[in-house]
């Protein structure tokens, strides 16, 4: 956005006077089809940046709230199939459930039939990976431009080094006039580089950090999910039900039974999520 503002600067910038015959819109005029070049270049890689950045923060955000409608009252079901009608069409969390109960489906049907624990393993993590690929999408532009923009302006600083040269050398002498135009144009070319490989960076790494958060969730579920499976229904997960409605502990494990928990710890470890309402806790990572 603040190429965008330059621009629109330069482009102003005559219309108020030529008080400035060193600006932006003069650098460009005066370094030619390379300067123009290497600005519309940048120009582009800011724009599609800045692009990825918004449309990959809505479908993390997409995500997150699944995993929240999840934590709330997918767990509640009587079996899987009705479960999977609480959650969204194009749901990630529905997508996971839809090839376990695939997987499920297949696996009757093999001749020659593996483990099922390792059969229903592979298949879950293969959607799992499908579901990280699809959010890894377009993170690869952002390390690019990341990487790229300020040798991309660097190209045109050394044009603009090379052009005051050459001025220099034409005219004799080194005096402020001569190298001031090409000079500023070399500074500008870097500035611009800088200005877009910065926010490239920042938000590559910030995606690549909310991407993992979301992978973890999704790990998690999927175990649950391999768990519920594998014992007919009789594992589920068990959250915490620090709620009022739950009343005493005694009344909060007797809920619990009632879902079909178990009531071994080692049976299913006890992971922080969110209460039996919905409440969120520090599992909602961002």
């Amino acid at each position: 956005m603040s190429i965008l503002a330059l621009t629109a600067a330069a482009a102003a910038a005559p219309a108020g006077g030529n008080n400035n015959p060193y600006g932006l819109w003069q650098a460009l005029q005066q370094g030619g089809i390379i300067a123009w070049s290497v600005f519309v270049i940048l120009v582009g890689m800011s724009i599609f940046s800045f692009y990825i950045l918004f449309t990959k923060l809505m479908q993390q955000q997409k995500i997150i709230n699944q995993g929240r409608k999840v934590r709330a009252s997918f767990w509640n079901s009587p079996n899987l199939r009705e479960a999977a009608t609480k959650l969204d069409a194009r749901s990630a969390y529905r997508a996971i459930v839809d090839d376990a109960l695939v997987a499920q489906e297949q696996h009757d049907k093999l001749t020659d039939p593996i483990d099922r624990h390792d059969w229903m393993g592979n298949s879950l993590a293969r959607s799992q990976g499908a579901i990280g690929a699809r959010l890894g999408e377009g993170l690869a532009f952002l390390a690019t431009v990341g990487s790229t923009a300020p040798f991309i302006g660097l190209f045109g600083t050394v044009i603009g080094i090379y052009r005051a040269l050459i001025k220099i050398g034409a005219s004799g002498q080194a005096s402020i006039d001569v190298v001031a135009g090409p000079v500023g144009e070399a500074l500008i070319m870097t500035a611009l580089g800088l200005v877009v490989a910065v926010p490239a960076v920042l938000a590559y790494n910030w995606l690549v950090r909310r991407n993992k958060s979301i992978m973890e969730d999704l790990a998690a579920f999927t175990n649950d999910l391999h768990g519920f499976l594998m014992s007919e229904g009789r594992v589920k997960p068990r959250f915490a039900t620090g709620t009022a409605k739950a009343g005493t502990a005694d009344a909060g494990r007797a809920a619990t039974a009632t879902a079909g928990s178990p009531s071994s710890r080692t049976q299913e470890p006890l992971r922080t999520g969110a209460t039996q309402t919905g409440a969120q806790t520090t599992a909602d990572r961002v």
